[in-house]
This record gives structure tokens, sequence and C-alpha cells, in this order.
């Protein structure tokens, strides 16, 4: 699998050379974290200054709703839990932690969901979201849709309410976006699964 398989999935956000750098930096790891599983490694974007800008610029152009729609950015952990506080700082909004189970102090709510390969538990502190406070849910990657919609459950659990999600990357052909339903969304790429 080459990087020439990794597409501009909303091309308003970025130019063209922005977008050919933002894809090279991103690398694929076959057979992790399981055999037959390709994994989509951007850690390499965090370390590379002008990739970092790129992605966030990027993100705040392709926002699924306008920012007079949300109060706040939930994070996933673990990549969405390092882009989210720079993006919500960048939108002058708070952010809220949507971590892997036993991360955050009690009192929390927690909810489990099917991976590709596997099953998890994402958790958030019962205090971190005010009632009816609207929230837009940020991760890098969207498969199967099993962490956005458990992190969807866990904002409503504790009062909030979903203004839509923003990933950084789609895999195509797992339907991920089925699993969350008519709320606005946005990816900045696609790549086959």
């Amino acid at each position: 699998m080459s990087q020439t398989d990794i597409h501009v999935a909303n091309a308003a956000s970025m130019s063209q050379d922005d977008a050919r750098y933002l894809i090279s930096l991103i690398r694929t790891v076959p057979d992790f974290p399981r055999e037959g599983i390709l994994f989509r490694d951007f850690m390499p974007v965090f370390a590379d200054s002008r990739g970092l800008r790129i992605l966030l610029d990027a993100l705040i152009a392709a926002l699924p709703v306008h920012t007079d729609e949300f109060d706040a950015v939930a994070g996933l952990e673990a990549r969405g839990f390092l882009f989210g506080p720079a993006l919500a700082a960048q939108l002058g909004k708070g952010f809220i932690a949507i971590r892997k189970a036993g991360k955050l102090p009690p009192p929390v709510h927690a909810c489990s969901y099917a991976l590709e390969y596997g099953k998890a538990t994402l958790e958030i502190e019962d205090t971190s979201v005010r009632n009816n406070e609207r929230i837009l849910i940020v991760d890098d990657l969207i498969a199967t849709g099993g962490s956005a919609a458990a992190a969807k459950d866990l904002i409503e659990s504790v009062g909030g309410k979903v203004a839509g999600y923003e990933f950084v990357m789609e895999l195509e052909g797992l339907d991920g976006r089925a699993a969350l339903g008519d709320y606005p969304y946005s990816s900045l790429l696609k790549m086959p699964a």
C-alpha cells in the first residue's frame, strides 16, 4: 500500500502542495496491532512543524459546523487527544478528554465498543461537560465508527449535545459514517482500509 492510495476528501481544506506534504508524512504499518491490519500512523505529522501547521489549518478550514455551533472540542485518546487541545485553543474553545479506561479519576462514565480487531472502553469525567453544552468530537481516524459512536454516547450521558464530528482520515469500505447518524461530519483524507 503506497501513499498514492491516500487522497484528499476535502479539497477546500488545503492546497495540493500542502496535501501532498501532509500525506508524505503518514506511514502505513502492515500487521499492526494485529496481522491483517494496516495501521495508519500520523505521529510523524506532530514531529514536523510544517505538517502540524498544515493539519491544524486544514482541520479549521474543514470544520463540519460553524464555530458558533459548538462550545468545546472533545478529543479521543490517543491521537485525537493529542491534536484536539491545539485545535480547541486555536478556536477559542475548551477541550474535553475522552480517554481509555482507567486513565481518569472517578467519577467517570464509561462506554465499551467493538474495534476492527477487538473491544475497547472509553471514559469521560462526570463533570467535564456542562448541561446542553455543544461538543465537536475530533479523532485521527474513522474506521468502523465504534469509538466515535461511543464518544457520542458518553457526551450525552453527562448532559452534552454532539454538534458534529471531524476526522483527519477516513478508511473507505468500512462504512464508519453509518455509525454517526445524521450528525455533521468532515474528514481531510480518505484511504482504503
